[in-house]
């Protein structure tokens, strides 16, 4: 773990009581981020990677261990930490406009001041000249930029992201995977992010950590040093691509098959 680390998760675990007994979600997580770094989880589905970033998030709190945000306990949710999920959860009687400055408005922000906000975001994810649009009036990835525009306006340092794209269509996905990586790259905000998609995970991140099947741990992590200067294309036809790719794939697929043993 880096010393300096501006997300420090420590011995983490999570244990949900229902009337059937105790659920162990996560065990003896351990996981450092450092500012400005995209780290993305993957691992099988059942296996704690949302439950740990609600933790992180401040929307659950653990049942052990610690998770620190800049050397201070995470007690619940903050400012600091924005958090984009699958779904859009935007306000379908607001505008754009009015959506991405409702937290800003919300946050006690003078008007003027969160009107240059909401432009200069909105301008950052290429929909200038939507600001009076509905959300009934947008296809699914600019609904998902308004999300994150939404989300970045009150300028928190840490983004997290729950399979922030799961639910657009491929040819739209990919779009919002090369629009985040140019917001991340624009913005240096430290990226946590929980995914399915491994090609994604590989695609966006400096780092993919994979989880255990339940109850959750990190296994194995793998340091995606790709050069992203070229076009998608490129990248993604890339020997060092399809290496990364597929031994992420192969460490997934191993805690997969655990619970067909």
């Amino acid at each position: 773990m880096t010393a300096a680390a501006r997300i420090r998760i420590e011995r983490l675990g999570k244990t949900y009581r229902s009337r059937e007994g105790e659920i162990v979600a996560l065990q003896g997580v351990d996981l450092a981020v450092d500012t400005g770094e995209f780290v993305t989880i993957v691992g099988p589905s059942g296996c704690g990677k949302s439950t740990l970033l609600y933790i992180l998030a401040g929307f659950l709190p653990p049942s052990a261990g610690e998770v620190r945000v800049d050397g201070a306990p995470v007690r619940g949710p903050g400012v600091d930490r924005g958090v984009v999920f699958q779904e859009y959860a935007l306000f379908p009687w607001l505008t754009v406009f009015q959506n991405v400055t409702y937290g800003l408005e919300m946050k006690g922000v003078p008007r003027a001041d969160r009107e240059e906000i909401a432009r200069r975001y909105i301008k950052l994810i290429g929909l200038e000249g939507f600001e009076r649009r509905f959300p009934r009036e947008l296809s699914g990835g600019m609904k998902q930029r308004v999300a994150l525009a939404r989300t970045l306006a009150y300028e928190p340092g840490i983004l997290l992201l729950d399979e922030p794209f799961g639910a657009l269509d491929a040819q739209t996905r990919e779009l919002m995977q090369d629009e985040l990586i140019r917001i991340w790259e624009a913005t240096a905000k430290t990226v946590v992010m929980v995914t399915h998609d491994v090609s994604e995970a590989v695609y966006l991140s400096q780092r993919v950590a994979v989880m255990s099947r339940r109850p959750g741990r990190m296994v194995k992590e793998f340091r995606v040093d790709l050069d992203r200067s070229p076009s998608r294309e490129d990248v993604v036809l890339s020997q060092r691509y399809t290496d990364l790719r597929n031994r992420v794939w192969l460490a997934v697929r191993e805690e997969v098959l655990k619970d067909a043993r």
